[in-house]
């Protein structure tokens, strides 16, 4: 008998790519409905400013104009933007989808424009007349807080959101023991995502059942299923949310809009369908940004390297409201705050701030990349003050393997760990004797050399159901079509992380089916009835593991049905490649195509046997998971211009189980070129007047192709307890390893020049000006 392919491990190219490379997916701009209304956004030029009045009769006077509305018009049909994160005192302002008498961040949106088509929506918008009486404005979080400021929300009376506090371990008895102290500010910059795709939807109303589709380019249509609801008063069981194509994420799509709010009143409305599709400016001003914090860190040491205690002090600026996860997204720095070491005693204090600026939240990594950054740059700090090898110290810190599980002092539970094979195997990769002499010759001959290491973990497969704000299950369905091919529905929506590929793979490999037989569909509320979506390199453990859950479900109801038909007791039949075999007889056997039109046909199934081959799960996750890595990066500094040349990159990633070596592989490419930008380029930008500087990337610089290095790329294999497959997500692993390592290196690099820190991003300009600032001492190595 052959034996079947095995897919599990397989590196393959993605089954999703050819439709995509093509042109021919469907994205929300390519939809195209009979009657379709387009909307055009009006939005301040003020970050802050009373809205005195709003004329709207020259725009409306526009040929193909259908309708101009105020918040005076749509505000009480629809309800304020959600929050989902649950902070004790959080004071939150009430934001609805347009303005009211206020506006409190550029790009706030005032009114809305619909026309039959968007370019008569576009002139319109420019026609409406918005009388503004400029407010003061505060855009520095520290400045904020300030007595004095001005408020974002005056009627908060403050703006501070939330104070919060993480303390585990003695954090006062580690300081006591400490041979000395160290102190660093870090500045976690403000990032914008700008996915390829910005943001747009189609909203449709069927009178007649009273029921709501809604296109959106989001991550998340099941939590918009279940949120939108409580805002436009459309019962969910009435509603359809559909994500088709996404030109990417990051996060910036893991919320619920005003936009989506909006279209849907408005195509109840007008009973037209309406579209809205943002522009990159809107994108860069209306869509939430990422990170933001201002940190202030005290480590206590012990003179053999062991770090004895950590606390930090960190103002969070949220921007001027809340988005879905806006408050928690600092806590979660704090939850990994430790790093991958053993720090007994850690106590983090969180000021979360309004500005007038637009609101943060998940950005990849989501609060994981502020941690690990200071982490790292910590442990080169302990380095240089205590004169020890940077890898010394970092393993000197380390748990070792066989103390997992691993309980953090922050309250986390690492399931499984090997931070020394991870640093060991990435050492190998980079030849790490050549770099050192590499780094002593360039020295010694005046250049600036420097390496750089980052040793990380990170939160995955978000999670447990007690920690998430709107439950943290996945859920998957397997069905065993008639024909003997099989259907796959998962709740995840997969948006370039390649699961239409690595579902099938772990599929084909369980049922014993060829994977060209396999679909996976995703993504459309009314196929994927349940679902918790996908963000927080969750997808492929919880929504695999569901999916895992079905199949051994099918599979024992398909081995009742093969003994009936083999009549041999059910206990004697054998499952593999495929095929029921009757024990000891392998010529006695069924194959997945004979039993589904039998369990279909049904005319032919033992007593009490329910006809059809088909399954699903909920699966609810007992713990996260954490994956792990090093990162080492060498940089060569030009003395003239400032510029960071990458002379190597190596990335060595545990991620667990690898279902696809190649996505893993994109994954961590893909993250890498984030923290790249992070690291050297990128920074959003607002003025003292709450102006963005960076709407456009003419003035918001990404990494291009000649900026990517040539990556160096390795694993290890240390699987996670914690599911059936061992699997532990890396969506985000790259950008959370990467940036420490690369802001390593350029300080390595500095060193000789008395340079100990700098704040990201590390410009050209700024390396310069450092360079410059400091006096050439002896070279050293």
């Amino acid at each position: 008998m052959a034996t079947q392919t095995k897919y599990f491990g397989k590196a393959m190219k993605r089954v999703e790519d050819p439709r995509l490379i093509k042109g021919i997916g469907t994205y929300v701009d390519d939809l195209r409905l009979p009657g379709l209304l387009h909307v055009a956004l009006v939005r301040s030029p003020y970050a802050h400013a009373r809205v005195r009045r709003i004329d709207t009769g020259a725009a409306k006077s526009i040929s193909g104009v259908v309708g101009v509305f105020t918040g005076a018009d749509v505000n009480e049909h629809c309800g304020a933007v959600p929050c989902a994160a649950s902070i004790p005192d959080l004071k939150s302002p009430r934001h609805t989808v347009l303005a009211g008498d206020r506006v409190y961040f550029v790009g706030h949106a005032v009114a809305v424009v619909v026309a039959e088509n968007a370019y008569v929506a576009r002139d319109a918008a420019e026609a409406v007349d918005v009388d503004y009486e400029p407010l003061p404005v505060v855009t520095d979080p520290e400045g904020a807080i300030a007595d004095g400021s001005p408020l974002t929300h005056p009627d908060l009376g403050t703006n501070v959101a939330y104070t919060s506090s993480m303390i585990g371990g003695d954090v006062d008895d580690a300081f006591r023991r400490a041979d000395r102290v160290i102190r660093q500010r870090m500045v976690h910059q403000r990032l914008t995502p700008m996915p390829i795709e910005p943001r747009g939807c189609v909203a449709l109303y069927h009178a007649g059942d009273q029921t709501l589709t809604l296109w959106s380019s989001t991550q998340v249509p099941h939590l918009i299923r279940t949120l939108l609801p409580g805002m436009i008063s459309v019962p969910e069981n009435k509603m359809r949310i559909v994500a088709p194509e996404v030109g990417g994420g990051f996060g910036a799509k893991l919320n619920l809009y005003i936009e989506e709010a909006l279209c849907s009143h408005l195509a109840m409305r007008l009973g037209a369908p309406v579209k809205w599709i943002e522009t990159r400016r809107e994108n860069a001003a209306a869509t939430i940004h990422g990170r933001d914090q201002i940190g202030d860190y005290e480590v206590a040491l012990a003179n053999d390297g062991r770090v004895l205690g950590l606390k930090a002090r960190t103002i969070a600026d949220l921007g001027s409201y809340l988005q879905l996860l806006t408050p928690a997204i600092p806590t979660l720095t704090g939850l990994v705050l430790t790093g991958c070491y053993r720090i007994p005693a850690i106590r983090m204090d969180i000021v979360g701030v309004y500005t007038h600026k637009m609101a943060t939240d998940a950005y990849r990594g989501a609060g994981r990349p502020e941690a690990t950054y200071l982490i790292e740059r910590i442990m080169d700090l302990v380095a240089d003050e205590l004169k020890m090898d940077p890898i010394e110290v970092r393993l000197k810190n380390f748990p070792q393997p066989n103390e997992f599980p691993f309980q953090t002092a922050s309250g986390l539970q690492y399931d499984s760990g090997n931070y020394q094979g991870a640093l060991n195997e990435a050492q190998r990769l980079a030849d790490w004797n050549a770099l050192i002499t590499a780094r002593a010759e360039a020295r010694a001959a005046g250049r600036l050399f420097g390496i750089g290491v980052s040793t990380y973990v990170e939160i995955c497969a978000l999670g447990p159901s007690k920690a998430m704000p709107a439950g943290g299950w996945e859920w998957g369905c397997v069905r065993i079509e008639i024909s003997g091919k099989v259907t796959v529905i998962t709740g995840a929506t997969p948006h370039g992380q390649g699961q239409e590929t690595s579902f099938a793979q772990i599929v084909a490999d369980r049922l014993g089916v060829p994977i060209e037989d396999i679909v996976v569909l995703h993504g459309d509320t009314n196929v994927a009835h349940y679902g918790r979506d996908t963000y927080g390199s969750r997808a492929t453990v919880l929504g695999g593991t569901a999916i895992v859950m079905c199949i051994d479900r099918i599979v024992a109801k398909a081995s009742t049905l093969a003994a009936h038909l083999l009549n041999v007791p059910a206990g004697d039949v054998e499952f593999h490649d495929g095929r029921f075999v009757a024990r000891g007889t392998p010529e006695s056997s069924v194959n997945w195509a004979t039993l589904a039109g039998e369990a279909y046909i049904a005319k032919n199934l033992p007593p009490g046997f329910e006809p059809g081959l088909e399954a699903s799960s909920f699966y609810e996750p007992e713990n996260f998971t954490f994956p792990f890595g090093t990162h080492i990066v060498a940089v060569e500094i030009d003395r003239e211009t400032g510029e960071v040349a990458i002379v190597k990159y190596v990335a060595v990633d545990d991620c667990g189980h690898q279902v696809n070596p190649l996505l893993v592989e994109g994954q961590v490419q893909g993250g890498i070129a984030h923290s790249l930008g992070q690291a050297l380029f990128e920074r959003t930008v607002y003025d003292e007047n709450g102006q963005l500087l960076t709407g456009e990337f003419m003035d918001y610089p990404i990494a291009r192709a000649g900026d990517i290095p040539q990556y160096v790329m390795g694993s290890t294999v240390t699987p996670s307890p914690s599911n059936p497959l061992g699997i532990k997500g890396v969506g985000e692993a790259g950008t959370i390893g990467a940036t420490p390592a690369i802001a390593n290196a350029v300080l390595d690099a500095l060193r000789p020049l008395g340079i100990k820190h700098l704040e990201l991003p590390l410009t050209p300009e700024r390396v310069w000006r450092a360079i410059s600032q400091h006096a050439p001492v002896a070279a050293s190595s």
